[in-house]
């Protein structure tokens, strides 16, 4: 369903009015800055630098780091399930699952051992969301990966709801390594690229760094207030 503007230049003839000023119709001038400093942090870190940077922000961020390989990551998924005491268990729906391997641990492994799986189905609306919340695990795969941070970025679409990453338990993200960026200003960068090749980018985009915590009452930092209470990345070195 696509909505009207209704008003619009009234409204905003009314608001330039009350700033005792013409209204700006014409682009505004991107102004060119003399230092730009947020491009220079970890500006020459190669790809193995920015894992060392992450390492460490996740053992800050109370947040498990484990790194495996394409071929062994099945293997390193199921050991983290189980970890978490297995399912209920919720996961987008992506083809990258199934060329990681993941198909038969899915499908037939998990539920063989009356471990329950879930994959969102946006046909199913509303129900999905009933059914994350009752899950244990769900499992994400991170789109850009902020190594400054120890944060993962998720795009959103109907085959990735968003509940996903913070009604269940436990969070795993998987992590390419390919995905690794320095900070928030590459990341900026990169949905940019990603808008002007592709024409859209997700209307939904999150940024979650490690497990849900809290320091708002009396600045005393409680891990798992909201959302996952634990949190896992599974960095693939290959991929």
């Amino acid at each position: 369903m696509t909505g009207t503007i209704q008003n619009r230049d009234k409204f905003l003839n009314h608001i330039a009015r009350r700033l005792e000023r013409e209204r700006i119709s014409a682009p505004l001038k991107r102004p060119e800055w003399r230092f730009r400093p947020q491009n220079e942090v970890l500006k020459h870190a190669s790809q193995d630098e920015l894992v060392e940077v992450f390492k460490e922000q996740c053992q800050k961020t109370h947040t498990s780091l484990l790194e495996t390989d394409s071929q062994n990551f099945p293997a390193t998924l199921k050991e983290v399930v189980a970890g978490y005491d297995g399912g209920p268990i919720v996961t987008w729906k992506d083809d990258r699952f199934l060329k990681w391997g993941l198909a038969s641990t899915f499908h037939q492994e998990w539920p063989n051992q009356g471990i329950e799986f879930f994959e969102w189905d946006y046909a199913k609306g509303i129900e999905n969301i009933a059914i994350t919340e009752k899950a244990n695990v769900g499992i994400v795969i991170s789109e850009i990966t902020l190594a400054e941070s120890g944060t993962v970025v998720l795009f959103s679409d109907k085959n990735k709801g968003r509940t996903v990453s913070f009604l269940p338990q436990a969070l795993i993200a998987i992590v390419p390594k390919s995905t690794l960026v320095p900070r928030m200003t590459q990341a900026a960068q990169k949905m940019r690229t990603i808008y002007h090749q592709e024409g859209h980018v997700s209307p939904c985009i999150n940024f979650i760094t490690g497990p849900s915590n809290s320091a708002d009452i009396e600045l005393n930092l409680v891990v798992g207030v909201h959302g996952p209470v634990k949190t896992t990345y599974i960095l693939i070195t290959n991929l």
